[in-house]
């Protein structure tokens, strides 16, 4: 038996709702304030059409994570399943995103940095 329901993912940004945007023509979905913010737009969720949530939260002094680290630690990266990769980065870069590992073109993956700096890989659906 279950302990907890996981929740939102939630990723700290110097901006969140520039981020959640970036996120939104990602994936999808709408990105909104949540309810208990008062307006300041320190916490912002996204709702994706397939009922994933992330979360953006304010941290002012915030410091992306490098990668490849030299420790080997990247905190975390999200996958991103995408049916054609040339036309999913073609539209990842035009948003904001830059490349961190992406020269061979052979694998089924390729890893960015979105415009606050988390790693996330595009990673190509794999059908049967």
């Amino acid at each position: 038996m279950a302990i907890a329901e996981l929740g939102p993912v939630v990723l700290d940004c110097p901006d969140p709702r520039a981020l959640a945007a970036f996120y939104a023509e990602v994936l999808g979905g709408t990105a909104e304030e949540d309810e208990g913010d008062e307006g300041d737009g320190d916490w912002i969720d996204l709702k994706t059409p397939d009922g994933v949530a992330l979360a953006f939260q304010a941290a002012p002094s915030y410091v992306p994570p490098r990668w490849p680290g030299d420790d080997g630690a990247q905190q975390f990266h999200l996958d991103l399943n995408v049916p054609d990769l040339d036309a999913a980065e073609e539209a990842v870069l035009a948003l904001g995103a830059k490349p961190l590992d992406t020269a061979d073109r052979t694998r089924d993956f390729r890893v960015y940095a979105d415009p606050a700096g988390h790693p996330f890989c595009l990673c190509r659906i794999k059908r049967p």
